[in-house]
């Protein structure tokens, strides 16, 4: 294998390696939904829990670990999606997160 192949192989996407951070770090992983939910309109805030997903197993896995059903969590996080504060709730915990409200500053 050339040099440059090698190279290319280890390179991963912005993507990928934004999943992997939060995968590893569930402290950043909060702060980065902190922030969206503060300074964020209503895609961004289902990207952010696409991603945040994703680093925390997948949609399968959380929406079994949350008690919903996988289909309709793949709907509810889809660009369109909704979500219901309880199933928002029972996805975050799934996550092993928190809704929280503080002072604005």
């Amino acid at each position: 294998m050339t040099k440059a192949k090698t190279r290319r192989s280890r390179i991963r996407s912005h993507e990928v390696a934004v999943v992997d951070s939060f995968r590893r770090d569930r402290k950043l992983a909060a702060a980065y939904l902190d922030e969206v939910l503060t300074d964020g309109d209503q895609k961004e805030l289902m990207l952010a829990l696409r991603r945040l997903s994703e680093a925390f197993g997948g949609v399968s896995v959380l929406a079994q670990q949350a008690g919903l059903n996988p289909t309709t969590l793949y709907r509810t996080l889809s660009v369109d999606g909704n979500p219901e504060l309880r199933t928002l709730r029972a996805l975050l915990q799934a996550m092993g997160l928190r809704l929280s409200v503080s002072v604005a500053a």
